[in-house]
């Protein structure tokens, strides 16, 4: 813990990169245990569930998975959040760069987040493009509907969905420019967004923050075994 206070502190150009794991101290759970919760899947997967496939043949199964499943509107920023907008606030750490959908990085303050697969927060009509916030969507029953009558679908990469190319591009650009690369709450299985760890350049640290082994652990100069909101907090005062 030492250590990554004393990388942290000296850091002029630092990096975060998390994932569901920075969420689940908010009530959040990842989606394998989300799945898991969920009866109407009849078998299954997740994957398919939240697949564009899944989205454009059923809408109505999909929307309803999606409400049990992926939307915590009550959900608020957790000690993980609050570290990194503290140091975001410090001027070192440039940019978030985050799996997770729920906004609670810009909740708590952080203000360059890059959100690799999109945002619960938003929707967009699939007939005339016309934005709805989350909670226009919610006020309605069932599969929300655009005044022109269009199914609104949520702005989120779904399965099957390539990520956004821009945000992506900024998101390399970002991981080449930093000094330290903090990856947390994820196990770097994901593709594209786990590859954003081998554009590091050489002599930038690399540190990871998960309870369970990842693919990337060989390639780091600190690991951490714990809590992410725990090891943030006494790593950022």
């Amino acid at each position: 813990m030492k250590t990554l206070a004393d990388w942290i502190a000296q850091a002029k150009r630092a990096v975060f990169l998390g994932g569901a794991g920075v969420s689940t101290a908010s009530g959040i759970p990842d989606f394998r245990s989300a799945h898991g919760l969920y009866a109407g899947a009849q078998g299954q997967s997740y994957e398919d569930m939240l697949s564009a496939r899944s989205f454009w043949r059923d809408p109505d199964g999909f929307w309803r998975f999606y409400r049990d499943v992926m939307l915590y509107p009550q959900a608020r920023p957790n000690a993980a959040h609050e570290a990194l907008a503290r140091w975001e606030r410090r001027g070192t750490l440039r940019a978030v760069l985050t799996q997770n959908i729920d906004g609670l990085h810009q909740r708590a303050g952080s203000q360059n987040v890059l959100e690799l697969h999109g945002s619960v927060l938003s929707n967009a009509c699939t007939r005339c493009g016309r934005p709805y916030a989350l909670e226009e969507a919610l006020r309605q029953p069932g599969t929300p509907r655009c005044a022109c009558g269009g199914v609104l679908k949520p702005d989120v990469v779904l399965y099957g969905e390539p990520l956004n190319e821009s945000v992506l591009e900024r998101a390399v650009d970002e991981v080449m420019a930093c000094d330290l690369l903090v990856v947390g709450g994820t196990s770097l299985v994901v593709h594209p967004a786990a590859g954003l760890v081998s554009y590091l350049r050489p002599g930038a640290p690399l540190v990871i923050i998960n309870r369970d082994p990842t693919p990337y652990d060989g390639q780091a100069q600190l690991l951490v075994r714990d809590d992410i909101g725990l090891s943030l907090s006494q790593a950022v005062l």
